[in-house]
């Protein structure tokens, strides 16, 4: 375990400032502060509260996961950090901090996806990934099907959504339903006591003329806040529990549907689905149970490692010094629209070795940083 790479991982793609710490597929510790709770007054994330919060976050949390994983920072083997996608100003505060971390201990720097992170996670769950792995993301920002035959080279868009994602559709119908934000997880609670049955809402791109992996939850959303607003304009009372189950059995119908459709057309046996929304105890049972009686193997990481975290982005920074990937440079930045298509931004072969043109400042640097 000792010859596997030690990485530090930084997540701060939105509201939560993660930090991970993992060595080879073992997760040695996984800090997150969120700032959700100061988000929530506004019913959604708010970017200048979200990059603020941060840079307030950020040495607390590094100094704390180092210390839940009993490693020094001098310990470490790299340091990878989200360089996209994401809200600009939040990717910056982490893009920032892992160089200057990097610089003053003189350790590898990896720029890397954070899609790709969300898939990379499974392995501190479940151990090394299928080549190809099959995944299935869902969250706030994304809706995607992604094939990924090397997940630190070589991952394959096979759908993603054309409007809302499921995340997003989940925070707008709990804002019609006076639920509060994030979403998510309030519609999933009442969901369990509702009828899923109840309304028969629509399944977006669900036709045979539709293409097969793509999503859309903007009609679904539409749909449903029509429907509410008829009931109240009829002075008749909204069936909460009711319109949660059947909007949430909408949504997750068309997502295990198309992913288990590709892992078919594909021959995949395996389904991994990540992000927020993997969370939600409806997505991971109906997903089982197509999974199952259609011979593919399911695998979905804890609802913690689910949401943003830096394990995930950990998890892929040391798939990528295992693999011997070349490390980012000093030039890097962030990239709100970076492709998946990148797993990771490389530098060029010789440039992380310009530290070594400012051994001065380095030596000074090293001496403040944990002396």
């Amino acid at each position: 375990m000792a010859d596997e790479p030690l990485v530090l991982g930084i997540e701060t793609s939105c509201d939560e400032t993660g930090v991970g710490i993992v060595r080879g597929t073992t997760l040695l510790a996984d800090a997150v502060a969120s700032s959700v709770d100061t988000h929530a007054r506004f019913g959604g994330v708010v970017p200048e509260i979200a990059s603020r919060a941060h840079l307030e976050a950020m040495v607390p949390t590094i100094e704390r996961a180092l210390k839940e994983a009993g490693v020094g920072a001098r310990d470490l083997d790299g340091i990878a950090v989200t360089a996209g996608p994401g809200l600009a100003g939040a990717l910056l505060v982490g893009v920032s901090a892992a160089k200057a971390y990097a610089y003053a201990l003189n350790k590898p720097l990896y720029g890397v996806n954070h899609l790709a992170s969300h898939i990379c996670v499974d392995q501190l769950e479940h151990g090394p990934l299928p080549e190809p792995t099959m995944a299935l993301l869902v969250s706030g920002g994304h809706s995607s099907l992604l094939l990924a035959p090397d997940i630190t080279a070589d991952v394959r868009p096979m759908g993603a959504t054309i409007d809302d994602a499921a995340g997003e559709a989940f925070d707008k119908i709990a804002r019609v339903l006076d639920l509060g934000f994030p979403g998510g997880p309030v519609i999933d609670r009442l969901a369990k006591e509702g009828d899923p049955e109840a309304i028969a809402f629509p399944r977006g791109l669900s036709g045979a003329k539709d293409p097969a992996y793509d999503f859309s939850f903007s009609g679904l959303k539409t749909a449903v806040a029509r429907w509410i607003e008829a009931k109240r304009a009829a002075g008749e009372e909204v069936p909460v529990r009711d319109v949660a189950a059947s909007f949430q059995e909408a949504v997750v119908d068309v997502l295990t549907r198309k992913a288990v459709r590709a892992c078919r057309d594909q021959g995949v046996d395996h389904l991994m689905i990540g992000g927020g929304v993997a969370a939600n105890s409806r997505l991971r049972a109906l997903a089982e149970e197509r999974c199952e009686r259609a011979g593919i193997r399911l695998r979905v990481p804890r609802p913690k490692l689910c949401t943003d975290n830096g394990a995930m982005v950990a998890a892929l920074g040391a798939e990528m010094v295992a693999r011997n990937r070349p490390a980012s440079d000093w030039e890097l930045s962030a990239d709100s629209s970076l492709p998946v298509t990148d797993p990771h931004v490389p530098g060029e072969p010789h440039a992380h070795d310009s530290v070594h043109a400012h051994d001065h400042v380095h030596e000074l640097s090293q001496d403040n940083l944990y002396s």
